[in-house]
């Protein structure tokens, strides 16, 4: 195995710009693509996000994806959503993430069954996101969720997701004040595309003492923005964007990779990092890193 990758948490404690990236597991068991890119990346990004089930879509499961990218010499950051398990398989799965090296957790209430690939999976939602990370900082503290002692605690910095485009702004902000009390550490937004929109929405937060790391989405053509827009709460890319992208006809994906570079320079002011998504363009991540001056 590598030496120890360098923590994420350490990066946001020292004040770094940090910068994370995002993978979704195989949707069977071929791992090959993710790990090729992923060491392309190594020393390029602090944190390497896996998700659970996205869009309630079957994939291959975060924990053992994690424990790979570990090996690899990522600091890993596992997903967990509140949709596919009750509290008792949670907190096994924490456990035994624990134990193979993962010390990130970002937790998720998941979307539900219906927008997926298996629609006629039955929910769980035993508990919701913000009290998961209360049970997260249970095991920190060597109780589990009752109460009883553990033999050995966990020692996880706690994540949570935010989306400070949406169009109710004092909900979003009263969910955020609630996670930071329930324990988050750090934030990855959803997708950033009005930075007038997120500067103010950092400027309101800035009082509580946590880390946020922009999200910035690789639109690889306009269909794509057009559908997020349709569909995902919160997602508002501006249809100046969206033109820009149609016009490129079939180079839509290199001026995708130009706006999240703009997006990247126009957010880095006012927030402490950023978490680059780029759902079916991950080859493109190093060229966006480099292009941004993330290196």
């Amino acid at each position: 195995m590598s030496q120890e990758p360098k923590r994420l948490k350490d990066v946001l404690d020292q004040g770094q710009f940090a910068v994370t990236i995002e993978y979704n597991p195989p949707k069977g068991t071929n791992i090959n693509g993710v790990l090729e890119n992923a060491k392309q990346l190594l020393g390029r990004v602090h944190g390497v996000n896996v998700t659970d089930n996205t869009a309630a879509v079957m994939r291959a499961g975060s924990l053992p994806v994690c424990r790979l990218l570990y090996e690899l010499g990522h600091d890993p950051v596992m997903q967990l959503t509140c949709r596919d398990r009750n509290r008792i398989a949670m907190q096994s799965d924490l456990l035994g993430a624990h134990m193979l090296g993962i010390r990130n957790i970002l937790c998720l209430t998941g979307d539900y069954p219906t927008v997926g690939d298996h629609k006629d999976a039955k929910p769980v939602y035993d508990l919701d996101s913000v009290q998961v990370m209360g049970l997260v900082q249970g095991l920190n503290n060597g109780r589990d969720l009752v109460g009883n002692k553990l033999d050995g605690s966990t020692a996880f910095t706690i994540g949570a997701a935010v989306t400070p485009e949406a169009e109710l702004v004092g909900p979003v902000l009263a969910k955020f004040e609630v996670k930071v009390k329930a324990g988050a550490q750090f934030f990855q937004t959803q997708a950033i595309y009005n930075t007038d929109q997120f500067a103010s929405f950092m400027k309101a937060v800035r009082p509580f003492k946590v880390k946020v790391l922009a999200g910035i989405l690789l639109l690889r053509n306009a269909k794509m923005a057009e559908f997020m827009n349709a569909n995902i709460p919160g997602m508002s890319v501006p249809q100046a964007m969206i033109d820009e992208l149609r016009a490129a006809g079939d180079k839509s994906e290199d001026v995708g990779v130009e706006i999240a570079v703009r997006s990247i320079q126009a957010v880095r002011p006012h927030c402490d990092g950023v978490h680059i998504m780029a759902i079916k363009g991950t080859h493109r991540l190093g060229e966006i890193i480099t292009k941004a001056q993330l290196t």
